[in-house]
Parts: C-alpha cells; sequence; structure tokens
C-alpha cells in the first residue's frame, strides 16, 4: 500500500463508510452491492475480466460483451435475480448492480433502457401480456429506431413510413402495414442494439391510415431477424453504422425497409388504434394514463444525470488518487518533493469537479424520486397531478440533461489532462472513460436543443406571474424558487446580493438565492428579446431563432439553480434519515459551497452586470473558492473513497486503492501484444530490410525517374 494513500486516508474528518451507505441508499444496499461485485469477479467462466479490453479490436470486444450478457442473465436465474418481478431480470433491484458490476458496455442496453419501457407505456393489455414474456426471456431483443440519417432532433421531418394495407387489397386478415425507406435519408441510423443484436425493434414511422391520410409519427414494433437462427427477414437490412470515437461494444445500427409487412396489431395502440378497414382512431383515455406514459420516459433522462455525477465520479477518484501519489517539485526545504494535489492550480481543476458529482447524485436521486411519486399518485388516484407539476419536471430534467453531460464529458477530459503525460495512457483508465461517456451529450436530446424546451415551460410561468394568475398550481415544482425573484424584477425592484461579509458567502441560502435572481433576470431577458423582436417586425419564428443562445444560457442557470436546491434538501433529508451524522454533513456541505461558488466565479458576468454583486462581492467569491479548496483538500481521498470504486470497475493503473501506480502502469506495459515477441512483430517482415539488408544504404547514385 502507497504510504501517501495511507496517510492522506488517516486524515478524513468524516465516516468514509457512513457516506458509501448514503451514496448506496443503505448499509443493506451496500452489503448487497459488494456481493455481487465479488460475484462477478470471481465467476470461474473467466468472461467478465477486463484485463486485456484495450488490447481487443472492437469486433472481439462485442462478442466477449455479449458472452458476457449471457452469462450474467445465467447469474441472475441461478441466483433468483428478477424472482421478485415475476422473473423480470431488468426489473430487480439488483439489476443496475448488476450492470454496474460488470463493468462493461453491453451491446444489449437499449433493449431495457428504451424497447422494453416503450412496450409498457405505449402498447395496450393484449399486446403487453404477448410481447414482454418474450423480453423477459430474452428471446425478443429489441432497440428503438427513431433517428434517421438524414433527422434527428426534428422528429416531425421523419420520412420511413408505415403504410396501412387492408385485406381487400392483398394484405392479411385484419390487415398490415407496410414499413418502407422511401428515401437513402429515412435509413434508420445510430440506434443502439440495432446493428447486430437486436431481432426486433419499436420503429417511428410515419403513419398513413387507410383513407391514405398521415396521421403522424407513431410506434410500431417491427420483426428484423429470425428468432430461430437470428438471419434478416425479407425486406430488412441492418447493420452496425461502423467504428466510433468510443462506446465500441455497442452495435449502433442503421437499418432499411422495403416494404416489409407487418400484423396491425403491431402498431403500439394504448392510445390510438386503427381498426381491419384502416380507421385511425385516438382513444379516450384518462388524463393520468397520457401522463404516466411521459413521465415514463422522462426517466430516462433523469437516470442520464444520475449517470454522469457515477462517471464524473470515476474521473475525480482515478485522479485524485494519482494527484496524492505523484510528486513533482520541492518544498522550501529543497529535498522534498510536493505532492500534485497540494498545488492549488490542481485542487482547483478536480475538487469542483468532485463536488460537482456528489451534486448530481442528489439532484439526481431526487428527481427520480419525484418521478416516482408523480407515477404512484396518477396509478393510485391519490392526489391531484396537473399539467403545470409533469411540465415543471420535464423542464427540470432537460436543463439537468444537457448541463450535467456536457459537465460531465468536460470534466472527464480534463481530469485525464490533469494526470499529465500518464493519463494518456489507455490503462489510466480516463481514455476509454472519456470516449465512452460522450455519446451522453447527444443522446436523448442533443444538449443545444434541450434549451428550448426548458424556455418554453419556464415562459409560461413567467407570464403567470404577469398575469398576477393563481400560482399555487407551482407548490410542487422545482420552478417555484423563481417566483420571488421574478416579482421582483417585474415590479420594478432591484434586487441586490444580501452578503455582508466573506461568510455570509458560504451560507448555502444565500447562494441558492444567487442562483434564483440569476435564472429569473435571465428569463426576463429572454422574453423581453421574444418581444423586441416581434416588435421590430420580425415573426416568431425568427425572433425565438435569434434568442437561442440566451436560452442556452438560461437553461445552464436553471439547471444549476435546481442543482443548488436540491443538494441542500438532499443532504438535510439524508440528516434526518440518519444514514449521516454531523460531520458528514459538513464535508458535504463544504461541496456543495464549492460546486455553487466555483461556478458563479466561472461566470461572474452573469451576476454583475445587472449589479446584483458587487466587485467586492466577487472577491469574496474567489477568496471563498481557494478557502474551500483549503478545507476540502485533506478530506479528497475520503471523498472518492467513499464512492467505493472497486479496482475491477476502475479498471485504472492511476487509481488502484493501494496506490502503486508505477508497478502497475509497468505491469499493464508488459501485457501489451506488441511486447510478447523478441524481437518486435514488425523487425523480420520490415526493419530487417533496413538494419540488416541495406535497403537504406546510400549508394551516392540514383536514377532519374
Amino acid at each position: 500500500m502507497n504510504t501517501d494513500l495511507q496517510n492522506e486516508r488517516r486524515k478524513a474528518s468524516f465516516s468514509v463508510e457512513k457516506i458509501t451507505n448514503m451514496l448506496d441508499g443503505g448499509a443493506d444496499r451496500t452489503k448487497r452491492r459488494r456481493q455481487i461485485e465479488e460475484i462477478i469477479e470471481r465467476d470461474p467462466s473467466g468472461i467478465f475480466s477486463n484485463e486485456d479490453n484495450m488490447y481487443l479490436h472492437r469486433t472481439d470486444r462485442h462478442i466477449r460483451a455479449l458472452a458476457k450478457h449471457v452469462r450474467m442473465v445465467e447469474i441472475c436465474r441461478k441466483l433468483g435475480i428478477g424472482n421478485e418481478c415475476n422473473g423480470e431480470i431488468v426489473m430487480s433491484k439488483d439489476f443496475p448492480l448488476m450492470i454496474k458490476a460488470i463493468a462493461d458496455d453491453l451491446p444489449t442496453s437499449l433493449h431495457w433502457v428504451m424497447f422494453v419501457p416503450n412496450i409498457s407505456s405505449l402498447c395496450d393489455e393484449e399486446q403487453k401480456a404477448k410481447w414482454l414474456p418474450l423480453c423477459r426471456d430474452w428471446k425478443m431483443i429489441g432497440c428503438y429506431a427513431q433517428t434517421e440519417i438524414g433527422h434527428g432532433s426534428n422528429v416531425r421531418a421523419l420520412e420511413t413510413t408505415a403504410t396501412f394495407l387492408p385485406e381487400s387489397k392483398g394484405g392479411d386478415e385484419g390487415g398490415n402495414w407496410i414499413i418502407h425507406s422511401p428515401t437513402l435519408t429515412s435509413s434508420k441510423a445510430w440506434p443502439g442494439t440495432l446493428g447486430r443484436t437486436a431481432n426486433h425493434a419499436m420503429v417511428i414511422a410515419r403513419l398513413i391510415d387507410g383513407a391514405g391520410v398521415d396521421q403522424g409519427m407513431h410506434n410500431f414494433l417491427v420483426p428484423l431477424r429470425s428468432m430461430r437462427d437470428h438471419k434478416l427477414l425479407p425486406g430488412v437490412k441492418t447493420g452496425d453504422l461502423g467504428p466510433k470515437i468510443g462506446y465500441n461494444n455497442m452495435d449502433n445500427g442503421f437499418a432499411r425497409f422495403d416494404k416489409v409487412k407487418i400484423p396491425r396489431r403491431n402498431m403500439a395502440m394504448r392510445f390510438v388504434s386503427v381498426d381491419e378497414n384502416g380507421r385511425y382512431r385516438k382513444k379516450t383515455v384518462s388524463d393520468a394514463t397520457s401522463k404516466i406514459s411521459y413521465i415514463t420516459m422522462m426517466q430516462v433522462r433523469a437516470y442520464i444525470v444520475d449517470e454522469a455525477g457515477k462517471n464524473l465520479a470515476m474521473a475525480t477518484a482515478i485522479t485524485t488518487r494519482y494527484s496524492a501519489v505523484r510528486r513533482q517539485g520541492y518544498s522550501e526545504d529543497g529535498t522534498t518533493e510536493l505532492q500534485v494535489l497540494d498545488y492549488k492550480q490542481q485542487q482547483h481543476r478536480i475538487l469542483p469537479l468532485l463536488a460537482a458529482s456528489y451534486c448530481f447524485f442528489f439532484t439526481g436521486k431526487k428527481v427520480l424520486e419525484r418521478l416516482v411519486n408523480l407515477e404512484q399518485r396518477l396509478v393510485s388516484g391519490k392526489g391531484n397531478v396537473t399539467k403545470t407539476e409533469v411540465a415543471d419536471i420535464h423542464a427540470s430534467t432537460s436543463s439537468l440533461k444537457s448541463f450535467t453531460t456536457t459537465v460531465a464529458a468536460d470534466g472527464i477530459e480534463d481530469c485525464r489532462k490533469a494526470c499529465g503525460g500518464h493519463g494518456f495512457l489507455q490503462c489510466s483508465g480516463l481514455p476509454e472513460l472519456f470516449t465512452s461517456y460522450l455519446q451522453n451529450p447527444t443522446v436523448e436530446g442533443d444538449n443545444q436543443m434541450l434549451p428550448q424546451q426548458v424556455a418554453k415551460v419556464l415562459l409560461k410561468l413567467l407570464h403567470a406571474v404577469q398575469s398576477k394568475s393563481d400560482l399555487s398550481s407551482y407548490d410542487n415544482c422545482d420552478s417555484k424558487v423563481l417566483i420571488p425573484s421574478l416579482q421582483s424584477i417585474l415590479g420594478g425592484g432591484a434586487e441586490r446580493c444580501s452578503a455582508k461579509s466573506t461568510k455570509d458567502l458560504l451560507d448555502l441560502n444565500i447562494l441558492e438565492k444567487c442562483f434564483g435572481h440569476r435564472a429569473a433576470r435571465l428569463l426576463v431577458g429572454v422574453a423581453q428579446d421574444l418581444q423586441r423582436s416581434t416588435s421590430s417586425g420580425l415573426s416568431m419564428q425568427k425572433a425565438w431563432n435569434r434568442a437561442l443562445i440566451q436560452m442556452a444560457r438560461l437553461s445552464r442557470a436553471y439547471a444549476m439553480l435546481v442543482l443548488v436546491t436540491e443538494v441542500v434538501k438532499g443532504i438535510q433529508d439524508e440528516y434526518q434519515s440518519v444514514l449521516i451524522n454531523e460531520a458528514e454533513v459538513q464535508v458535504l456541505k463544504n461541496l456543495a459551497r464549492l460546486f455553487a461558488l466555483f461556478w458563479i466565479e466561472k461566470e461572474l458576468g452573469d451576476f454583475l452586470e445587472d449589479g446584483y454583486m458587487s466587485s467586492k462581492e466577487a472577491l469574496w467569491v474567489r477568496e471563498n473558492v481557494v478557502k474551500l479548496l483549503d478545507i476540502i483538500r485533506p478530506n479528497a481521498i475520503g471523498l472518492v473513497d467513499a464512492f467505493d470504486f472497486s479496482d475491477y470497475r476502475l479498471k485504472s493503473a492511476l487509481g488502484r486503492f493501494d496506490g502503486n501506480v508505477y508497478h502497475h502502469i509497468l505491469e499493464a506495459a508488459r501485457k501489451d501484444p506488441l511486447n510478447q515477441t523478441e524481437p518486435g512483430p514488425g523487425y523480420e517482415p520490415h526493419l530487417r530490410r533496413l538494419i540488416r539488408d541495406g535497403a537504406g544504404v546510400y549508394t551516392g547514385t540514383s536514377s532519374r525517374l
């Protein structure tokens, strides 16, 4: 064990195990997670080993990842994981622990992330009774095929068609749908699991009913491959889209459909139906039912927020440990080398990211809890759930997804850079962590597009405040915290930061108000921009386009407000649940303070331009950031240890728990296939011709070509 890490661990002012239990959801869940990790790491098949991942071709990694999935299913069945959910492994509380324990991307993941939730949310009871048991038994493995090679976020422009074919015109009994890709740009592209793994796809296509009327986009379950031998079915062409920057275990695919005939009942029919004659009808369903479907889909973004924190946590764990072990430069005595983690610049690079990972955890947890609560209230009929409340959490999840995935992606790369040259090694674990994560700013809503959805929701709140409407519908909404500042700004008041000293700016309530004012002011600014543009004669579409940059600023500001608000609530909730004590509360609050002040410092202009903060207060912000770096520094290793990432999961020579960095770097080099022969594999076919045979010897003469 490296002595520097041993010394660092003795400095912790809190119980590392208590924070680990908090992150896991209780001591029992920590115990269960560790049990599952041990099962995976010690599995006698050896299939779960990740030691040679970096040396494998992507085809070999894809095949091995499929083997891992199959072995995982076998283990789950043997251990009874999923028995409590009628055999639905993916619904078990242990399933996420199993996926994390494997510590490798599985090509099957879109099956449970998107395919099964779509069937559950959008299909009627008869359809679910038919298809979900096949999904449960892994006979039907699916993906979600929406994006086309020519269209992504603009769903209304998708070109794939589903045209009704009645029995009278050659269809089967009850009628069919003809799924067709009419143009090159209508080819489905990018869906994960589509290329080589899935045998079914939930295809988003333009429904053309029996009267030839285009009814817009709907979901169709389309068989892709035989469930007997996995061969492509007639009219279907799918394949892998090709090597990517990262995430190459996953077969992100393309698909083209040449007049593929599927049964009429393969259209998702929970909310709409088409009869045997092709008549299209929207079903009369309760408002609650339609909201449940919407909430189910929003949960995907909430999970992305939660995962942003976990991926950033892994990067900070690697970099913080390495920075404690790595020594560079000398102290004042001229003989003792300094730990890199003691340099303020390094602390300023790493510790705010560590703070962000904890803030993302608390917020992701709270948002997921809120979504589950909304769903339970709707299903039980106990408690009214308003459209305002659903729209509000849509704004929260949209802004948070955009902000947290951007911070995580940039932060992982910053962590790699903070490890110097060794961070460039694959064995550091950071390059693959970074490149595999890079998909997240794009999937489930591009980060540059989502701010428009945030703005649309918040502008309705602004209008309600302006018109002095009843605001009670916002009582359970995240955006409620904007109302006091909006009322003040619209009333002509000049809000000012209430801090009277440097110490005041460590008060989380004051910091929350700073973020609240900033978000409210930017919201008013967006509304004013739209008003000015339309008043000058621009159409609303052009005015909206001109305001997009402001909307992006608004969305970031709102996400930070939600994060600061939720982390304060989250810490208090965990304290009241007695999972943590006062010592843990203090260290967590210091992380929350650092997160808030770091981002105020980073975006000071937003707080200064309307006079909300003064230049003196800006100086206090910077002073407090440095002060918090000093306070958090002794607890840095304890805080990353609390994530409890095993060496197996981190897959990093730099982030090993024992801190024996240099030994593990050289061990990784020793295993490199390039080092397995002596001389090297390029000597005989190439280098020998130069070194021994004289192919490069200068003779003094040459022929002119």
